[in-house]
């Protein structure tokens, strides 16, 4: 991997950290080409701090370190992406990120309708809520219309209007995200069985 560390007057590179397992951005740092190689030897990802005007290998203190999965260089070799397993908190703040977010995996807007539904349960209101409502209902309910949903899903895949084939689709997929929370589990609970067979 070439690396224009000459680019910068400093020598040093940008290096974007993005945990290899949520793919969330954790931090940024700098590296030059001793910081890189000790990177490269140890598998704990260090940088060169501007501050401090040496090495420091992120955890050195704390104990949080970044184990280093991966290294890649951009289309124009002067910006890293270090992909991590982090040890604890990456922020010296204490939180999971340099921007104070939660390092929890996200399925875009799947999470977004999971806490949806988590509040409308919370609401408990089954007269203005359809989800609440089946909640309220309880777990057989549910299931049932699950059982539903599938069976639409398997009939729709039969005939050839896509259209009709992703709505009954999506009702199953909506449907299933209200069974898993009636049940205690979340999508991340689906992923993790399917990453250990994997």
């Amino acid at each position: 991997m070439e690396i224009d560390f000459k680019k910068n007057k400093d020598g040093l590179v940008p290096v974007i950290v993005q945990d290899a397992r949520t793919k969330n951005v954790l931090m940024l740092g700098y590296m030059n080409n001793e910081a890189f190689i000790k990177t490269q030897e140890t598998k704990k990802v260090t940088f060169y701090s501007r501050s401090k005007q040496r090495l420091w290998t992120k955890g050195e203190e704390s104990g949080n370190f970044l184990h280093l999965e991966s290294l890649q260089n951009d289309c124009d070799q002067d910006t890293l992406l270090a992909m991590v397993r982090p040890e604890g908190p990456t922020c010296h703040t204490g939180t999971d990120t340099c921007w104070g977010e939660t390092n929890e995996p996200s399925f875009g807007f799947l999470s977004k309708l999971e806490n949806t539904i988590a509040e409308r349960r919370a609401a408990a209101d089954g007269s203005s809520s359809y989800v609440a409502s089946l909640f309220e209902k309880g777990i057989n309910k549910i299931a049932q219309k699950v059982g539903e949903e599938a069976v639409e899903v398997v009939i729709e895949a039969k005939d050839s209007n896509d259209q009709l084939f992703l709505d009954e689709s999506a009702d199953l997929l909506f449907h299933y995200l209200i069974l898993l929370q009636a049940k205690g589990f979340q999508l991340k609970d689906i992923e993790e069985v399917l990453k250990s067979r994997h």
